[in-house]
């Protein structure tokens, strides 16, 4: 066994340093890996780090490259009994808008799947780490804060909205399915708001982040440089008065009782049904009887997005009711690699294609409609590996999972 698993990781290995001798051009327009430590800046202070993403230009995307220095940095400062507690925020107007998926596209399109998985399985062991954290940790979330954005900063101790935060996991829209943890944290929120989030994709503010347990606390943005010296004059490593700290500088949140996430009634009429058809059916229904703008806009979404995505992402959810973060990142990296690997679909391609790069918004979903997703295309995303593709790895024996 250790011979065979060494030599994938060295088919591995040769590959990647293979793949960093392709054109210039190439990595510079859409780079998974590139200057690691620019990429991610540090603020030291006296008993706290504070890693700060610097990838502006592109909304802070993740790529390989981040993940990987995030892990490094998270590490070390875990280890170092003199720091107290870890902050994460973003430089510009986003705190982190998902993973570099444009970049994921041309590797696609170049035949280089081997550097897209490195991608998923470098940024998913980062978030089980996080998970596991055994520091206090404060994701300042100030801007757009999309699918792998949400990934690197939920599992942790606190996350901060602002009237600037603008949350979403859009996967479907793209022909993909919210992953880097979202099967976890989404299944968790009340009612049937995780699945709602799920297959919209729909936006969620920074008071209704905090209203529904996305985010810990709620600040106006005017009000952060103070929160941040005041965190960094902290000397301790003691949650309690991290929160305490977090609370004295923390807004009044007043819900909008027309926002998506506070119809807990006609969510949970309309969303906890087990089918994707189910859901439109009843949606439909409330068209019919109500002639509700919200009810209107929602079932456009969803005629919007890729039919496949729908109901791979709606098992996923609900499967992540029952599993642990562990289990939802293996889960979910199974999928990323069948969602990358053209062999079901290419939806996937085509959503980014159609939003992204050509920008033309009229993907060309495969199969096009929901009566044409069969159970086996379904059943293949979930099916675990086969045996000269490694699972994803991540260490549940030295860090324990949360439920």
């Amino acid at each position: 066994m250790h011979s065979f698993k060494s030599s994938l990781l060295l088919r591995r290995y040769f590959h990647r340093r293979i793949s960093q001798f392709k054109s210039v051009s190439s990595l510079s327009n859409n780079p998974l890996i590139d200057d690691r430590d620019n990429l991610v800046l540090v603020e030291g202070k006296a008993c706290s780090r504070t890693a700060i993403l610097n990838r502006p230009s592109v909304l802070n995307a993740l790529n390989t490259s981040v993940g990987a220095r995030l892990h490094k940095l998270y590490k070390s400062w875990e280890e170092n009994p003199d720091i107290g507690f870890v902050a994460l925020k973003g430089r510009g107007r986003a705190f982190c808008a998902g993973g570099d998926i444009v970049a994921l596209y041309n590797l696609i399109n170049e035949g280089d799947l081997e550097e897209c998985k490195e991608f998923f399985w470098t940024l998913y062991n980062h978030i089980y780490f996080l998970g596991t954290y055994l520091k206090p940790h404060v994701a300042i979330l100030n801007g757009i804060t999309m699918g792998g954005g949400a990934g690197i900063s939920i599992p942790g101790t606190f996350r901060v909205a602002t009237d600037k935060t603008v949350f979403a996991t859009p996967e479907t829209l793209i022909g993909f399915h919210p992953d880097a943890g979202a099967s976890f944290y989404l299944s968790h929120l009340p009612g049937y708001l995780g699945e709602y989030l799920a297959l919209t994709g729909d936006k969620v503010i920074g008071k209704e982040m905090m209203s529904c347990g996305l985010a810990t606390h709620y600040s106006l943005t005017t009000k952060l440089p103070l929160i941040e010296e005041q965190l960094g004059n902290l000397v301790t490593d003691d949650p309690s008065v991290i929160e305490t700290c977090l609370e004295n500088h923390g807004d009044l949140v007043c819900p909008d009782k027309k926002s998506g996430v506070h119809r807990f009634e006609t969510l949970d009429k309309c969303f906890g049904h087990d089918t994707v058809e189910e859901i439109i059916d009843s949606l439909e229904n409330e068209v019919a009887k109500t002639n509700d703008a919200w009810c209107t806009s929602t079932l456009m979404k969803l005629k919007d997005a890729s039919p496949l995505s729908l109901k791979v992402s709606l098992r996923s959810i609900r499967e992540g009711r029952f599993q642990t973060l562990d289990q939802c990142l293996i889960r979910e990296y199974r999928m990323s690699l069948q969602g990358i690997s053209g062999q079901i679909t290419g939806d996937f391609r085509e959503g980014v294609r159609a939003k992204l790069v050509d920008k033309d918004f009229a993907p060309k979903w495969d199969p096009p409609t929901l009566e044409q997703v069969s159970q086996d295309m379904i059943d293949r995303y979930f099916a675990p590996l086969s045996a000269l593709e490694p699972e994803l790895e991540l260490p549940t024996k030295q860090r324990e999972a949360f439920a």
